[in-house]
């Protein structure tokens, strides 16, 4: 499999998929996950789970890591004009790469080589990333903030949440994980989570956005109690960079014809 990963990076079987975050006062899409997918020539489009842990294990999530980073800029840079007008892109960093000497100046060459703005790069970090060793993680995610790119904690509740953590480290916002999502409003245990982590979020002054958002129902409870943003499949699964440019058209349309 190792051997299978770094082919299939040097023949460029890898892509990107991006998957719409959505302002929720505005319905306006305000940015996108890059989501990576390895188009196997024999088994076709695999999702992360069927392969990330080989390149985690391997230490291939470095150079793959990089790989998407650049592609991702690149994209953003690319659709900065059009109608939606500003968009961040969100890419998550893994263990390896925040422990990687090279991954600051990796960074940068993404961003140069895209002319992308620092602002309009997103990072998504783990909890349990940061626990890994502390001292040097806050070091790393100092450094990039710095550069003025913005720093998300992704998969928030599902590691070592503590308030005295989440103020130690530089993050402008928290990601709700899915789990939290799913059973809401019908869960009260899942209800008074959520309630709990944007109060928190909103005392911090953090943004907030909520994955796995499926339902009208989910989407009323996290307006009404001030999420700031959404993605998840009630707006539309991650889609090709293709696909994702004409949803952004669509998107500044419905908008625009609203108005």
């Amino acid at each position: 499999m190792e051997a299978r990963l770094r082919s299939a990076l040097e023949r460029n079987e890898f892509v990107v998929h991006y998957e719409p975050i959505v302002e929720i006062h505005s319905g306006r899409i305000t940015g996108m996950e890059a989501l990576i997918r390895w188009q196997h020539p024999e088994l076709g489009l695999l999702p992360p789970v069927e392969f990330i842990g080989f390149a985690e294990t391997s230490g291939l999530i470095v150079p793959i890591g990089a790989w998407v980073l650049r592609t991702a800029c690149a994209f953003n840079q690319k659709v900065q004009n059009s109608p939606a007008g500003r968009l961040t892109v969100s890419v998550n960093v893994s263990v390896r790469q925040i422990e990687d000497k090279h991954l600051l100046r990796e960074i940068e060459q993404a961003l140069s080589e895209s002319a992308l703005k620092p602002g309009n790069l997103e990072l998504e970090i783990t909890e349990t990333m940061v626990m890994c060793d502390i001292q040097a993680s806050k070091k790393v995610l100092d450094g990039i903030k710095s550069m003025g790119i913005r720093l998300a904690l992704d998969n928030f509740g599902t590691g070592y949440s503590t308030l005295g953590y989440i103020k130690r480290f530089p993050f402008d916002s928290i990601k709700i994980h899915r789990s939290f999502i799913k059973d809401i409003p019908q869960r009260p245990d899942n209800v008074a989570l959520v309630q709990g982590i944007l109060a928190m979020a909103h005392a911090l002054r953090l943004k907030v956005i909520a994955e796995g958002v499926e339902t009208q129902e989910q989407l009323d409870f996290l307006t009404e109690h001030g999420c700031h943003g959404v993605q998840g499949y009630y707006f539309r699964k991650p889609q090709s960079a293709e696909d994702f440019s004409k949803l952004l058209h669509e998107n500044a349309k419905v908008l625009s014809g609203a108005k």
